[in-house]
C-alpha cells in the first residue's frame, strides 16, 4: 500500500539540490524537540494544514541527520532498526531518506512503511532483541502538514534522560549539517543497491510479522499472560460472551495509520461485530486531532448503525499514527455521545484493576498517573486497595514512574494520563485505542468485573450494566473540561518566578479568606510539584529545579487530611501558555466555577506584581 508516491529502490533519496545553511538553520529554527518527539511543519508551503506530499530540501537534511544521530546514538556497527510512519503526505518522502541513510551507515532496516505507532512499539516490546531502536516518523495528532520523529526501544519512547541525549546529538549535528549530510550522500551514493531494493522488497513480509507481534502483545495485555492457551481461552471467552451479548463497534480511522493494522482482525476474533470508515491510509476527511467537533461524523455514524443493529454502542476516532483514540457510545437515551477524557481513564483504571484484583487478592497493586489525573481514580483504586503515584505530564514520565514500582515490587496493570483519556496497559508502553476498547469490552461483558466494582463501591449493581450506568456508578468529581477557554492563559514569564508569586498570594487569599474555605470543608492545603517522575510536597524553590517548567497543584485537605480539590498548572515547555485545571469532589458545579476563578486571579495577580 503506497499513497502519495512510490518506493523505486533505483531512485536515491538522498540525492537532491543542497539547501544553504541559512535555509537548514531557518528549518532546525522551527522545529520542537521534546522527549515525546520532534515535530514542525514539513509541508513545503508552510501551511500547517497543506495536504501536499512535497518536502523542501532543508527538511529533508533535517531527516538524514534525525536517522545519522539515533545512529550514533545507539553506538553499534550493525544495528537492527525499526522504521515505519503515520498515514501523513509527507511520510512517503521521509521514509525513504530514513532508511537509505541508515543503510548507507551499516545498519540493518526492518521498514514497515505504513503502521499505527503502537504496532512498531510493540514489535521492540516482546522481541527486544530483534531491535535496537524504532525510528517512528509521525507528528501525532498534529495538523496534517507536521510531521516528525519518535525514538525508542523495547515497546516506548526514549525517557526524558536518553531523550535529551538524543537531542544534545542532533544539535550538535546540525551545526555543522550541509558536511555531514554531504558524508551521508557519499555514503549513500556507495551503498550496494541490492541492500536497498531487498530492504524495500521485505515491506510486506516485515508488516505481517508485526502485526503478528501486536496481536500477541495486545492479548498479552488483555489476558495479563504470555501464555498462549490462556489467549486462546480469553479468545474463546469473549467470542461466547458476544454471542450472548452481541457488541459492536464502528471504527471512523479518518484516513490514520490504523487502517493497516490489526483493528478490523482482532476485534473480530473476539466475536466484535466492526464497522469502518475512511480506513484507507491518507483519506483524511476531518482535522486529525480526535477531538470536539472531529468526532460528530463518529457520533452521527454510531448513530445510524444503532437504529440498525442495536449491537453497535461504541466507537473510536484515532489520530494520524493511532496511538490515542477517543471514545464515542451509545447512552441510555439511545444518543451518542463522547466518553470525557477523564471518565474514560477512570472506566479503564476500573476495568483493570478488577480484573488484576480478582486473579490475586493480595498483590500489592498500583496505578501510575500525571498530575492532573482526577482525584476520582484515588478513590477508585482505593476500593480496589491500590496506592496512586503521581509523575509530570508526559507519557514517558508514567512509563519511567511505573517500571520504577515494579522494582519496588507493586503490580502496576495500568498507567496514564487521566487528563487526555490516555490509558497504558501493561505491559505495553504507549497509548492504544485497542486496549481501551478491550479494557470497556471486558467491562460490558465479562459480569464478574462489574460485580467486583459494584460489591466493593457498596452500590447496587443493576441486572445488566451499560456504560451508562458504568459512568454513574463512578466517584463523582467535577473536573475542568481539556477544552475549555478557561483551561489555558498565555504566561510571557519565568516559570520559577510566577510560581514563587502564586504561593505567596495563595497563602495571604487562603489565610484572609479562611472562613470562606472552612465552608467548602477545606481545612488545609499543601503545594504539590511534579518533574519527570519525581513528586515533590512542598512551598518554595527548594522543591522545584531550573528550568522550573514542571507541573505545580494546590492540594486542598479536609479536617480528616483528605485531599478533596486540587488546583494544577503546568507552564508549556513550546509556548508561552500555563495550562489550567481544578478537580473538585462531588457535583458542585459552583465549586469548582469559584476554585478555577481564583486559580486564574491568583496567576494574573502574580504576572501583573
Amino acid at each position: 500500500m503506497i499513497i502519495h508516491g512510490t518506493h523505486d529502490w533505483r531512485i536515491d533519496p538522498l540525492a537532491f539540490p543542497l539547501p544553504s545553511k541559512k535555509a537548514l538553520e531557518a528549518a532546525y529554527s522551527s522545529m520542537i524537540i521534546s522527549s515525546s518527539g520532534w515535530r514542525k511543519v514539513f509541508a513545503s508551503s508552510g501551511d500547517e494544514e497543506d495536504s501536499a506530499p512535497t518536502v523542501d530540501p532543508a527538511d529533508r537534511v533535517l531527516t538524514a541527520l534525525a536517522a545519522y544521530t539515533l545512529h550514533r546514538h545507539i553506538g553499534k556497527k550493525k544495528p537492527t532498526i525499526l522504521v515505519g510512519l503515520d498515514a501523513r503526505p509527507t511520510g512517503a518522502e521521509l521514509g525513504p531518506i530514513v532508511v537509505r541513510t541508515l543503510l548507507s551507515l551499516g545498519a540493518k532496516v526492518r521498514y514497515l512503511f505504513i503502521t499505527a505507532a503502537p504496532q512498531i512499539m510493540a514489535d521492540t516490546n516482546l522481541n527486544p532483541a530483534e531491535a535496537d531502536a524504532f525510528f517512528y516518523i509521525s507528528a501525532s495528532h498534529n495538523p496534517i502538514g507536521h510531521n516528525g520523529f519518535k525514538f525508542g526501544r523495547d515497546g516506548g519512547v526514549y525517557g526524558p534522560g536518553e531523550a535529551e541525549r538524543l537531542a544534545e546529538r542532533f544539535r550538535d549535528l546540525v551545526d555543522d549539517g550541509l558536511n555531514h549530510f554531504a558524508l551521508l550522500r557519499s555514503r549513500s551514493e556507495d551503498l550496494d543497491p541490492e541492500v536497498y531494493r531487498q530492504t524495500l522488497e521485505r515491506i510486506a513480509a516485515e508488516r505481517e510479522k508485526s502485526a503478528q507481534r501486536y496481536r500477541t502483545l495486545a492479548l498479552t495485555v488483555a489476558t495479563k499472560s504470555t501464555e498462549r492457551n490462556v489467549h486462546d481461552q480469553f479468545i474463546e471467552t469473549m467470542r461466547l460472551e458476544h454471542r450472548r451479548k452481541p457488541l459492536g463497534i464502528l471504527g471512523e480511522l479518518n484516513g490514520s495509520a490504523r487502517g493497516c493494522s490489526i483493528d478490523r482482525a482482532l476485534l473480530s476474533e473476539l466475536g466484535i461485530g466492526t464497522a469502518f470508515m475512511h480506513d484507507t491510509p491518507g483519506d483524511v476527511v476531518h482535522p486529525i486531532v480526535p477531538e470536539g467537533k472531529n468526532l460528530s461524523l463518529c457520533m452521527e455514524s454510531l448513530t445510524a448503525l444503532h437504529r440498525k443493529d442495536p449491537a453497535f454502542v461504541l466507537g473510536y476516532v484515532p489520530d494520524n499514527d493511532g496511538d490515542r483514540g477517543n471514545i464515542v457510545y451509545i447512552n441510555d437515551e439511545n444518543e451518542a455521545t463522547i466518553v470525557e477524557a477523564q471518565t474514560l481513564f477512570a472506566l479503564t483504571v476500573l476495568s483493570e484493576l478488577a480484573q488484576s484484583r480478582l486473579s490475586d487478592p493480595k498483590a500489592p497493586l498500583a496505578v501510575v498517573v500525571n498530575g492532573p489525573t482526577s482525584n476520582r481514580v484515588d478513590e477508585i483504586a482505593r476500593h480496589f486497595d491500590a496506592k496512586v503515584f503521581r509523575t509530570e505530564v508526559g507519557e514517558a514520565n508514567v512509563v519511567e514512574l511505573a517500571d520504577r514500582k515494579r522494582k519496588e515490587g507493586y503490580i502496576v496493570p495500568i498507567l496514564g494520563e487521566g487528563s487526555n483519556g490516555g490509558n497504558i496497559s501493561h505491559p505495553a508502553k504507549v497509548r492504544d485505542p485497542l486496549n481501551t476498547l478491550l479494557s470497556l469490552a471486558k467491562l460490558l461483558n465479562r459480569k464478574e468485573l462489574g460485580e467486583l466494582w459494584f460489591s466493593l463501591s457498596g452500590r447496587e449493581r443493576p441486572a445488566s450494566p451499560s456504560l451508562d450506568t458504568l459512568i454513574r456508578s463512578l466517584p463523582s468529581y467535577t473536573t475542568t473540561g481539556a477544552f475549555s477557554p478557561l483551561a489555558r492563559l498565555s504566561v510571557e514569564i519565568e516559570h520559577g518566578l510566577l510560581k514563587s508569586r502564586y504561593e505567596e498570594f495563595f497563602e495571604e487569599i487562603f489565610t484572609r479568606d479562611h472562613i470562606l474555605f472552612n465552608s467548602f470543608g477545606i481545612a488545609s492545603y499543601k503545594i504539590i510539584q511534579t518533574e519527570g517522575a519525581e513528586e515533590r510536597i512542598g512551598s518554595g524553590p527548594a522543591y522545584r529545579t531550573p528550568p522550573y517548567n514542571g507541573g505545580f497543584k494546590v492540594g486542598l485537605y479536609d479536617d480528616e487530611n483528605v485531599m478533596t480539590d486540587f488546583l494544577w498548572m503546568r507552564g508549556s515547555k513550546t509556548e508561552p501558555v500555563f495550562r489550567l485545571l481544578v478537580d473538585c469532589r462531588g457535583d458542585d458545579l459552583n465549586r469548582h466555577d469559584y476554585l478555577l476563578e481564583l486559580h486564574r486571579l491568583i496567576i494574573t495577580r502574580a504576572l501583573q506584581s
